[in-house]
């Protein structure tokens, strides 16, 4: 059995990051949308940059 591995989703609204550590974690990908924007608003916007380093650094996942 091959390990889990984690990827950019392709149920994408923006870069798919949001969509593909739901889909990791088998949460519900508006969950996480939302998770993250609240999390974005509290910390000063923090989460912006951290969302791009991931856009740059997960693999985005193969048809």
């Amino acid at each position: 059995m091959e390990p889990k591995r984690l990827y950019r989703s392709n149920d994408r609204v923006f870069a798919g990051v949001c969509a593909g550590i739901a889909e990791y974690f088998d949460f519900d990908p508006t969950a996480v949308r939302a998770a993250y924007a609240l999390l974005t608003f509290f910390t000063a916007f923090c989460g912006i940059p951290c969302y791009i380093v991931l856009w740059i650094i997960m693999p985005e996942k193969k048809l």
